[in-house]
């Protein structure tokens, strides 16, 4: 009877749990890397406090502009790279979170493989 409540829970409340668990690190990572904000500011200055308008002579003007345009360029780079490893990062958490919920599902199963394969006599040394 253990054994059976253990399977159920195994194969239920436990899986779903593991599925939670890798939603959430799913989340995390996404909320952690801010994909969505950085696509939405991806041409923004890059901590560029003072970026207001600036009056004075057209010299000035132009400076400004020219300062603003390298903060932007800065700023694109630094979010697409930025985007690009939190693009790779979620796609090792998801394989990773894929392998987790499968392994779950297997785990059970190796006391019973072990079981056979020390019947027939095979020995993890010998390979």
């Amino acid at each position: 009877m253990f054994i059976v409540g253990l399977l159920t829970w195994w194969y239920g409340a436990g899986w779903q749990q593991r599925v939670l668990v890798v939603r959430e690190r799913l989340v995390s990572t996404f909320d952690y890397f801010s994909i969505d904000l950085l696509l939405r500011t991806l041409f923004s200055p890059f901590r560029q406090i003072s970026a207001g308008s600036v009056q004075g002579p057209i010299g000035v003007q132009l400076q400004a502009w020219f300062d603003q345009l390298i903060s932007r360029v800065i700023g694109s780079f630094v979010r697409t790279l930025t985007i690009f490893i939190g693009i790779i990062t979620l796609a090792f958490v998801v394989v990773f979170g894929v392998v987790s919920i499968v392994t779950w599902a297997l785990v059970p199963l190796l006391p019973a493989v072990g079981i056979v394969m020390a019947m027939i006599g095979w020995l993890p040394w010998t390979i």
